[in-house]
């Protein structure tokens, strides 16, 4: 158990660290073989693995911590940055990777591990040994792709939940994905929990300066859209009534 302890404190390494720690690719090549063989380490995927508790047999590292290091850029979001920051309606079984490093979707310990191509480079911060998108980005993502989340109806409950969101980190999400629907999408959504998010007016006449021209429609289901002139955008009359309805008619294009 001579490098045990240091791999209770990485949690969650790869072959590279343990040659770092062994000195050899061939004692690492051992070390590895030998703990796995004796319940200390687990092999996640290939060229990661993760230390086990030796008091109740359980991986050291959560999921979040997992996935931050699938790749040197690999960053939680989507819904499971929402879990990570406490602000989901519900838990999935799958964690969602934003990487431009591909890899293939595995499943460790319950847990599905899928990739999602990042669209922008910036919103990525590191809490706990965990790299994750920004709140603001996760809004953002998930403004743009619904879908990903589970549909606009989980979306509203994870805003609801939400305290407060820096504009100015919002707007520079949307300032690089450079789309005028996206600004449409946003600004349509947070006005309604405007008050709660602590947004500006400022805030939402900077995205009105970005809508594009034309008719443009929330999601492809759009059964039951109203015109909102504000926006310029068919979508429902009112986005709470579609939590009180608790129902996911209104997936992302």
């Amino acid at each position: 158990m001579k490098h045990y302890e240091k791999l209770l404190e990485l949690g969650c390494f790869s072959k590279n660290d343990l040659e770092q720690i062994t000195g050899s690719e061939a004692a690492a090549k051992w070390l590895c073989r030998e703990y796995q063989k004796k319940g200390y380490i687990e092999r996640v995927k290939r060229d990661l693995y993760v230390a086990i508790s030796l008091e109740n047999q359980q991986p050291i590292a959560n999921r979040y911590v997992i996935a931050s290091h699938i790749s040197n850029d690999a960053a939680v979001s989507y819904h499971s940055a929402f879990e990570f920051y406490g602000y989901s309606n519900q838990v999935f079984y799958e964690t969602q990777v934003t990487s431009e490093s591909r890899f293939r979707d595995f499943e460790y310990d319950g847990v599905t591990y899928r990739r999602i191509a990042p669209r922008i480079t910036g919103g990525i911060t590191e809490i706990n040994g965990t790299r994750v998108t920004t709140l603001e980005r996760t809004v953002i993502d998930s403004v743009n792709l619904f879908k990903k989340i589970g549909g606009l109806e989980e979306l509203l409950r994870c805003l609801a939940l939400i305290p407060t969101l820096d504009e100015a980190t919002l707007l520079a999400c949307l300032a690089e994905y450079e789309s005028g629907f996206l600004y449409q999408k946003t600004g349509y959504i947070l006005s309604t929990f405007a008050g709660g998010l602590g947004l500006s007016d400022s805030f939402f006449a900077m995205c009105k300066s970005h809508l594009p021209k034309g008719k443009s429609y929330l999601s492809s289901e759009s059964q039951g859209f109203i015109w909102h002139e504000e926006w310029k955008l068919y979508a429902p009359k009112n986005l709470m009534h579609t939590i009180d309805k608790g129902v996911t008619d209104y997936d992302a294009i």
